[in-house]
């Protein structure tokens, strides 16, 4: 195995998959080890005086002195740690901030990014990554070639003199320099703020290179695949790079883009998809095979589960992860050595394993639609377009649902804005097998289309092309870390993009 600028070498890699091997067989040791390390690093900062960290021994006090939260409880302390506030959270002053606005608020989060942070939990998870992927594919010549990131774009807060983000333009910012090494383009070009140009830059600069392996946001990625390809007036992506191996995806369901990313290609090409939000790196994919991705049990963040039907109980039961079951919605909640303590991420998974723990991601616990009592999560509507799609030879780019609220004279209804890549011959058809997917896959919304006496059959509204990219435009949302918002629970999404129409 070839060196990797000097760092990332063969028996790196080996020990590192024996760590992660020892952590598969003792988890609950691993966590429980972690949350006291985190507790005792935290004791004297302001919130660990508060909630007398020094004296926490077990897991049982610290669920029981710590309140859960979500980013709103936090915004009064955010801006004081931005303001330069030091010892809050977490010990030390914090400089970097991954800037989000979500996919339900519109508002920008601030998410605290530490030195621990960055280089325990983001950088040693990609390290993680590779070494799972090269141990996967003993045979891997990916590091004789280039890796191109797609990432987003910095700002200097000169008022506090703090830095603001993308997660991902942070982490190029700071990435070591044997990682900076293989990756293109540069920093300079990485971390461009004006989207449309720099496509317009990668296009130009990388097209030469040598690439073999592709990071980022996977619906980012096809738009500037296609863009190459057009460039270049090519048909496929290997006659431009020849040796490109792996794609490492997250952000986005992978499912309603296989298609269209395997028609880029006239070779196989391995996809590995990853669990990345601003608030850390979760989990990775490590078998191609096997359902679920492996949940990264030491790289600073304790995980705790509330089960869905407790969520918006006022005092909700919540798990370690000792206590969860298979196949069972979950919102997960974190404490992370960035100093988010047992904070809501906003997202719902499952356990597809539990040995070792592999997870899959469901939804959002705000991103659904349950209007009528329905209760359609994310995870019903991508299966259901994904089967829709194969039965129906139709390809999907882009899409947003949300209600139709009833009235006097109609029930109500799902109406669906749809960004085809190849429309379906019949749309009524289309309609009728979405409709029909949804209901063997959500008893709620079953019995809510009984006779149409709550629910009638979905609205469907064909987008012109480009509808989304548009409103992304508009919106100043262009970027690896913005995603379109594919359910909602009110029309306020809907109701935007049909203004475009």
């Amino acid at each position: 195995m070839k060196y990797l600028s000097g760092y990332l070498t063969y028996s790196f890699i080996k020990k590192r998959i024996k760590k992660i091997e020892s952590i598969i067989r003792s988890p609950i040791k691993i966590q429980h080890k972690l949350i006291h390390k985190m507790i005792f690093y935290a004791k004297k900062t302001e919130f660990g005086k508060k909630y007398g960290f020094q004296d926490i021994k077990e897991y049982q006090q610290f669920s029981e002195r710590i309140p859960i939260c979500n980013y709103i409880d936090l915004i009064p302390i955010i801006k004081r740690i931005r303001k330069g506030e030091k010892d809050i959270l977490w010990p030390g002053k914090v400089k970097w901030f991954a800037r989000s606005s979500g996919t339900t608020n519109t508002k920008s989060k601030y998410i605290p990014i530490t030195t621990f942070s960055m280089h325990d939990c983001h950088y040693k998870a990609g390290k993680d990554m590779l070494s799972i992927y090269i141990h996967n594919h003993p045979e891997t010549k990916v590091f004789f070639g280039k890796a191109l990131r797609l990432g987003g774009s910095h700002e200097l807060c000169k008022k506090y003199n703090t830095f603001y983000g993308d997660l991902s333009s942070i982490l190029i910012k700071n990435l070591p320099f044997w990682a900076e090494y293989i990756s293109i383009p540069r920093k300079k070009i990485a971390l461009m703020s004006e989207w449309e140009k720099k496509l317009e830059t990668l296009v130009k600069v990388t097209a030469s290179k040598d690439v073999r392996i592709l990071l980022g946001v996977c619906s980012w990625l096809l738009i500037f695949l296609n863009r190459l390809l057009s460039k270049f007036n090519k048909q496929k992506i290997n006659e431009i790079w020849p040796n490109l191996e792996v794609i490492f995806h997250g952000g986005v369901n992978f499912n309603p883009y296989i298609k269209q990313y395997n028609d880029l290609f006239n070779t196989p090409i391995n996809y590995y998809d990853v669990y990345s939000s601003s608030e850390g790196f979760f989990a990775v994919q490590d078998q191609k095979n096997v359902d679920g991705l492996l949940l990264l049990l030491d790289h600073g963040i304790f995980y705790e589960f509330i089960p869905m039907e407790e969520f918006h109980n006022p005092y909700p039961k919540i798990f370690p992860i000792d206590k969860v079951e298979l196949n069972k919605n979950y919102a997960l909640v974190i404490s992370t050595n960035a100093g988010l303590w047992r904070y809501i991420v906003g997202d719902t998974i499952k356990f597809t394993s539990i040995s070792p723990y592999r997870i899959s991601i469901s939804g959002r616990t705000n991103h659904y639609i349950n209007s009528f009592g329905e209760e359609l999560i994310i995870e019903n509507a991508e299966i259901a377009l994904k089967k829709t799609c194969l039965k129906t030879n139709s390809i999907i780019h882009e899409y947003t649902a949300g209600p139709i609220y009833m009235n006097k004279k109609n029930s109500g209804a799902h109406e669906w804005i749809i960004e085809f890549k190849k429309t379906p011959k019949d749309l009524s058809y289309f309609r009728d097998i979405l409709d029909n997917e949804l209901k063997s896959l959500n008893s709620d919304y079953e019995i809510k289309r009984y006779k149409n006496m709550v629910l009638r059959p979905p609205i469907i509204y064909i987008a012109r092309t480009g509808l989304f990219y548009d409103w992304l435009k508009i919106h100043k949302k262009l970027g690896g870390q913005n995603k379109v918002p594919r359910l909602s629970n009110d029309r306020k999404y809907l109701d935007s993009l049909l203004k475009l129409k």
